[in-house]
C-alpha cells in the first residue's frame, strides 16, 4: 500500500496513494494507522483525495480504527472523500460513524478543538 505522509504540529497526515482500496490491504491499513497510537500526539487525519474505490473490508476497518482511537483519547478524521467513496460508505451505514470532512483544513481544526476538548476533560 502507498501512502505519504506529513508531520504536522500536532497530527499526521496519511495520504492513501492507491485508487482502489481492496480486502488484501486490509492489514497493512491497520498496522500503519494503529502504529500512530504509539506516537505523540497520536491523532491522524487521512487523506482519500486519490480513492476512487473500496472493499466492504476496508470500510469495515474504518469504522474499527476509528473508534480504537477515540477510545484511547486520539483522534482521526478522514477527508476529501469522493462521492462515490461517500456513497458507498453511506450505502454499508458506515459514512455517519465516521469523522469525515470535505478538506484537510477542516479535518485539521477538527483535530485542534478536540485536542482543546481533551485538555478540559
Amino acid at each position: 500500500m502507498k501512502v505519504k505522509i506529513d508531520t504536522k504540529e500536532k497530527m499526521y497526515v496519511i495520504t492513501l496513494q492507491e485508487n482502489k482500496l481492496t480486502a488484501n490491504m486490509t492489514e497493512d491499513l491497520r498496522k500503519i494507522l494503529l502504529n500512530y497510537l504509539k506516537e505523540t500526539p497520536a491523532n491522524v487525519i487521512i487523506n482519500f483525495r486519490q480513492v476512487n474505490e473500496m472493499e466492504l473490508e476496508i470500510a469495515k476497518l474504518l469504522a474499527v480504527i476509528q473508534q480504537r482511537f477515540y477510545d484511547e483519547n486520539h483522534s482521526l478524521v478522514y477527508c476529501h472523500l469522493k462521492p462515490e467513496v461517500a456513497d458507498f460508505l453511506d450505502s454499508i451505514d458506515v459514512l455517519e460513524i465516521l469523522n469525515v470532512t470535505p478538506t484537510e483544513s477542516e479535518a485539521s481544526d477538527i483535530v485542534q478543538m478536540e485536542e482543546i476538548e481533551r485538555e478540559y476533560l
